[in-house]
């Protein structure tokens, strides 16, 4: 998954991602109105390290795109938008201190390493709630969600999920996982 050890992707790599975004872009105007792509490819250009952040959720299969701009940062707000969890960041447990505990079976990485070794955050339940207001995403998968301090401290993760048009949160054992359960990540740029 991670490629470069110094999180810079060459010419031809960062080519390929910006013409992939573009292209996304184009066909998704629901998810970011009046928000010009010129603009986030002046902010991508500028921050190499975060450019290469997004193709690290590209090649895990997320499908980045735009939702949002920030104002006060001057940053556009990239989502995973895989109609399914990013197959490239599923069958693994919620974070670290979860894959150390689990003793058989041990699932490749955890959600919060993985993420952290991306650049990226994981998306909040309200973050998740936001993006299916945008379209049908999780349907048949499950992805993990930041987890309320309060919940993992007693061992416990929350995931979601969409099923029957509606959004579902549900909690686990935080060293669970399962092939159908990954996880959606956001990064600002």
């Amino acid at each position: 998954m991670l490629p470069h050890s110094n999180k810079t992707l060459s010419i031809i790599e960062s080519k390929e991602i910006l013409e992939t975004l573009k292209t996304r872009f184009e066909g998704n105007f629901n998810r970011h109105k009046n928000i010009k792509w010129t603009n986030v490819q002046a902010n991508l250009a500028a921050m190499p390290e975060k450019l290469w952040s997004i193709y690290q959720m590209e090649i895990t299969g997320g499908e980045p795109d735009v939702l949002g701009f920030n104002e006060s940062t001057n940053e556009y707000i990239f989502y995973d938008c895989a109609p399914e969890s990013p197959l490239g960041r599923r069958s693994i447990c919620y974070d670290n201190q979860a894959l150390e505990r689990r003793k058989e079976n041990k699932p490749k990485d955890s959600a919060v390493n993985m993420a952290n070794n991306m650049g990226i955050e994981i998306l909040t339940e309200t973050q998740y709630r936001e993006l299916q207001k945008l379209g049908n995403f999780d349907l048949k998968t499950s992805s993990w969600v930041q987890t309320p301090t309060n919940i993992r401290k007693l061992g416990g993760a929350i995931f979601c999920d969409c099923r029957y048009n509606t959004v579902f949160t549900y909690h686990n054992g935080a060293e669970s996982y399962y092939a159908a359960r990954g996880f959606r990540g956001w990064l600002s740029v």
